[in-house]
């Protein structure tokens, strides 16, 4: 069973950067994919990395990782000044962050509009694929 963990920007904004990622290490530890709302620092992502290298071991194989965030074209200066304001004062750094264990994500793939996981069957670990729409023919 695939399983989604959201954490919620409010939820982990008051906790320190090591805090941080040891409830996204610890829930990754466990299958689930962890989808965060905003983005990490970079700071905060270099040491995800470096404490998930440091944990490899055979039941832990690592981490996949992408973060998205809207790309605003044609933005009046106005706009982009409220918008960093607001930012600024709310902390909320706009975007989302997947991440999930190498072991059920085989490769996420982005573009501007959507992203797209290919993971894997946690019994067999094969490449399973979901048709969305589409009669399966047996």
């Amino acid at each position: 069973m695939l399983t989604l963990q959201f954490v919620a920007h409010a939820e982990i904004k008051k906790l320190s950067s090591g805090e941080k990622i040891n409830r996204i290490l610890n829930l990754v530890k466990e299958d689930k994919i962890v989808l965060v709302e905003g983005r990490l620092k970079p700071m905060e992502e270099t040491e995800l990395i470096q404490r998930t290298m440091e944990g490899i071991n055979k039941n832990f194989k690592g981490i996949e990782l992408c973060t998205v965030y809207p790309e605003i074209k044609r933005e009046s200066v106005m706009d982009k000044f409220t918008r960093s304001v607001a930012s600024a004062l709310t902390g909320v750094r706009s975007g989302l962050t997947v991440i999930g264990p190498a072991t059920v994500i085989k490769e996420i793939k982005r573009d501007p509009n959507k992203i797209q996981l290919l993971t894997t069957n946690g019994l067999n670990r094969k490449r399973s694929y979901r048709l969305i729409g589409k009669k399966r023919r047996r």
